[in-house]
């Protein structure tokens, strides 16, 4: 009988997942000291791990206490492993490094007798079979086996100096055959870590062979938490959760239960337009809500949820207009739209770098369009281009009369965006770059005060921001249900008074639309 017991013990811990289950201790979020036990969500993960995985889920799912027990155990029960953990501030560090000692300072002392620490600081263990896990804020010039990075998206959202050196050193520190794990929460779409959601699920989506360094991509939804439910009596449900609710049925087919519905009601009293990126019931949907200090997310959440970035139909009775951002330095980001009566309707979005400022003018008159204006910021012609000549000059001498917008305080520009875009139908295909950089334009983040500030983060999305920025203070300078009759007639008149072909890529300025200025 003892023998057997001795080979019941030996074979339990040479299993990782007994071990995971039974010799671990945490403190639970009531603050009781309890044994760890692993959810649905930790299991699924452990039972499908791939060598980089890259999590999408929702909030209070364990992820990180789970990943973190996980790499204390490759620890203590193999020799001369490292492992690292970073989160987003020295406080979470701190946070997961007392988890991490927590539980090793709550083994059994016959295990704990074994498997001594030789060094114990601030933020690492070193045990005595040459192992090591480091918690921290960055990885660099680490050799790791074991990597995890808690809230990336967090991170590239408000810190993306500490993301880039995340990604160019502590990820270039994990060789193919080695294990990373990267979850977060969604912040927006930008960034690294949409980026890899979105690259790891088209690849499962294309049901693709993943190598040792592609990442494969789990998402775990609220509604499969069994806790995310209460008791649904006098709980009532407003009618826009009812129409979210039908829509998740009818096009996700996920059924909600009356208790799960319940919950999401009474917990989106608190989270309000937060909820879908910290409760999200899709990976798309995590990624389409607002987020803190974003300046066009929710409006454009709500041009999403309104069915207004679809297929967009160039209207052939009505001109198109162009408003541009042209970097002094190399950058170009152009929009093309109509005014439509109230509607504003935004055919294409081009952004580019690396070619001539003559590249962007020929790509803009060979298009099919019928064209009313080309706006610009009001600067554009102080700016030297070549040879003396102003952009404006070289564009003119291009056959493409440039309309400078008023020059206002950068804020003022960004309320008229905002004032703006519920009025905006986008093409979904020609504007989906530019889409996602309307959606990623934020204010830069104060490290020292904790606080967003109010200029904006100068980041991918600055240029498409700024240049639809110029077409929000374009509109007064349109001419709103301009028709293609109204075009022949100017073209005629002009041609009639000079006597000779024009070239109508810019067609001549009316009386009547005189007093805006060119």
């Amino acid at each position: 009988m003892k023998n057997d017991a001795l080979e019941e013990a030996e074979k339990n811990i040479r299993d990782p997942k007994w071990r995971l289950d039974n010799l671990y201790w945490i403190v639970a979020q009531d603050a009781i000291k309890m044994r760890f036990r692993m959810n649905w969500a930790q299991e699924e993960l452990y039972r499908g791990l791939w060598y980089c995985n890259i999590i999408l889920k929702a909030r209070q799912l364990g992820i990180s206490t789970f990943v973190s027990l996980l790499y204390l155990d490759r620890c203590l029960f193999n020799s001369n492993c490292s492992a690292g953990i970073i989160a987003h501030t020295k406080e979470d560090a701190e946070m997961l490094f007392r988890r991490v000692k927590f539980a090793y300072e709550n083994l059994a002392p016959e295990l704990q007798a074994v498997r001594t620490v030789n060094m114990d600081n601030a933020r690492e263990l070193q045990f005595n079979n040459g192992s090591l896990l480091r918690v921290g804020t960055s990885m660099r010039g680490s050799t790791l086996q074991y990597l995890h990075i808690s809230e990336y998206g967090k991170i590239c959202a408000k810190y993306p100096e500490k993301a880039r050196e995340i990604a160019t050193g502590s990820l270039n520190t994990i060789a193919a055959g080695q294990y990373v794990t990267i979850e977060s929460t969604a912040e927006g779409r930008s960034g690294a870590f949409y980026e890899m959601c979105k690259y790891a699920q088209a690849m499962q989506d294309g049901k693709q062979p993943l190598t040792k360094l592609d990442y494969k991509f789990w998402f775990f939804p609220w509604w499969r938490e069994p806790t995310y439910s209460i008791n649904p009596e006098n709980v009532p449900i407003p009618q826009d959760l009812r129409d979210y609710f039908t829509g998740l049925e009818q096009n996700e087919k996920i059924v909600l239960t009356p208790g799960q519905k319940a919950w999401y009601a009474k917990k989106f009293l608190t989270q309000s337009l937060d909820m879908k990126r910290e409760y999200p019931a899709t990976p798309d949907e995590s990624f389409a809500t607002a987020n803190e200090g974003l300046y066009y997310g929710s409006l454009m959440t709500r041009a999403r949820s309104e069915g207004r970035i679809r297929k967009v139909y160039y209207e052939e009775s009505l001109p198109v207009f162009t408003s541009w951002d042209l970097g002094f330095s190399d950058s170009t980001a152009i929009w093309w739209y109509q005014v439509a009566g109230q509607e504003i309707h935004v055919l294409e979005y081009l952004e580019d770098s690396g070619k001539p400022f003559t590249h962007y003018l020929k790509l803009v008159k060979d298009k099919s369009y019928s064209y009313g204006k080309h706006f610009a910021p009001h600067d554009i012609a102080v700016h030297e281009y070549i040879h003396g000549a102003s952009r404006v000059e070289v564009a003119r001498a291009n056959g493409i009369i440039f309309t400078q917008v008023p020059k206002l305080p950068l804020i003022e520009g960004i309320d008229a965006v905002r004032n703006m875009l519920n009025r905006c139908v986008f093409d979904h295909e020609k504007c989906a770059v530019g889409i996602r950089m309307l959606e990623s334009y934020k204010r830069a983040w104060d490290d020292k005060n904790g606080c967003w500030k109010e200029d904006p983060l100068h980041n991918e999305a600055s240029h498409g921001a700024d240049a639809f920025r110029i077409l929000a203070l374009s509109l007064p300078d349109t001419k709103p249900g301009m028709t293609k009759l109204d075009l022949d007639r100017l073209k005629a008149n002009a041609s009639g008074r000079a006597g000779h072909h024009v070239n109508y890529t810019q067609p001549p300025i009316p009386a009547y639309q005189r007093g805006f200025g060119r």
